[in-house]
């Protein structure tokens, strides 16, 4: 059987918990998905007797009119994750360098194109930040493809533009010319993303590539739809060419569509986030947790040692993402999403159950 090693695995989460499964353990937007949206997918179903557009003409179009960037620079996937895959598989890198922790998949998509991975393993006493020990990790290891997720999956922490800059220079010094992947999948949730992105870089560094998805600020993880954002067209040439025509599907190209039109939506978003994330902080936090980075739409934190807070949290219902199977993490580490005003309270009223025990 297929190992599962990401969060929002509810329909294993059923076979263990009666009854309804609140699920903690996926990032996913807790206003859901804009009604237009959904009615855009829903909508496009009577066009799916035809092939989806291979190369997403329409989606193409309005969000590089949105970004203000060359459609060629653009290429669309059946999610974040396919494009990862696509990426490794295109360029077939011999020497990888990730942070540890972070986002699995990276890892995942690698090993399967039998790529050498080394790591570089953030420090607990530096909250699992990236420091500048990482700049100088990539000039010793001389990897072909490095990834760098900004803000960190699981650790919520944020690697500001000087610092990537600064890495970008290093690497387009390197006589292998090594590319970064910084995945940029949950910046639209921080108040202040645009300190953050690199978007606005693309066309000073040809060895950068963001890759980013409607996914978790749309609430469409079931659509699945991601995308890349690269000037240079080799590697775009590249990434295209290692997948399948039809990757993206007729609903979720419509939902995308329709997604870059809730102008208002993102920031709604963000508003309603940080009230909730702060109630959430503090309940943790109040029972001696501690919480690191956690600038997303989640928190990262760290339990006392033999808790066991993931079982006894699954005894009330509720499913959080253990972070025990991260490298450089261990069973005392979890992640959680930010939800509803209502589930964030029924996961508040847990764990002071559990402290009651």
């Amino acid at each position: 059987m297929v190992k599962l090693v990401h969060g929002g695995d509810i329909y294993s989460a059923k076979q263990r918990i009666e009854g309804d499964v609140l699920d903690f353990s996926a990032n996913i937007n807790p206003l859901g998905m804009p009604p237009a949206v959904k009615q855009a997918a829903q909508g496009a179903i009577e066009n799916c007797v035809h092939y989806p557009d291979p190369i997403c003409r329409e989606l193409t179009a309005a969000l590089a009119e949105k970004l203000r960037i060359p459609t060629n620079w653009l290429l669309f996937g059946n999610g974040a994750a396919d494009l990862i895959f696509r990426l490794v598989y295109g360029i077939k890198p011999n020497k990888a360098l990730l942070p540890a922790p972070t986002f699995a998949e990276y890892e995942a998509a690698l090993s399967a194109a039998s790529c050498k991975i080394e790591y570089y393993f953030l420090k607990e006493e530096n909250g699992f930040q990236v420091d500048e020990g990482f700049i100088e990790a990539v000039g010793s290891s001389q990897p072909d493809l490095v990834f760098l997720c900004n803000p960190n999956n699981p650790t919520g922490q944020v690697v500001e533009k000087p610092f990537l800059r600064r890495l970008l220079h290093t690497m387009a010094t390197m006589e292998n010319q090594p590319l970064l992947l910084l995945d940029e999948c949950f910046n639209d949730f921080l108040d202040q993303g645009s300190q953050y992105t690199m978007a606005d870089e693309l066309a000073n560094f040809p060895n950068l590539i963001i890759l980013k998805a409607f996914t978790k600020m749309y609430a469409m993880p079931g659509l699945r739809l991601g995308y890349s954002l690269c000037a240079n067209k080799g590697v775009n040439q590249a990434i295209a060419a290692a997948g399948q025509a039809w990757g993206v599907s007729i609903p979720a190209q419509a939902a995308g569509l329709q997604a870059l039109k809730e102008e208002g939506f993102p920031q709604k978003t963000r508003e309603y986030i940080g009230r909730q994330k702060a109630i959430l902080r503090a309940c943790l936090e109040e029972q001696g947790f501690i919480v690191y980075g956690s600038q997303a739409n989640y928190l990262f934190f760290k339990v006392p040692k033999n808790l066991a807070f993931g079982e006894k949290m699954e005894k009330h219902g509720i499913l959080v993402r253990s972070c025990a199977n991260y490298h450089g993490l261990g069973e005392q580490f979890y992640r959680i999403a930010v939800k509803s005003e209502q589930e964030n309270a029924r996961f508040v009223e847990a764990v002071s159950r559990i402290f009651a025990e």
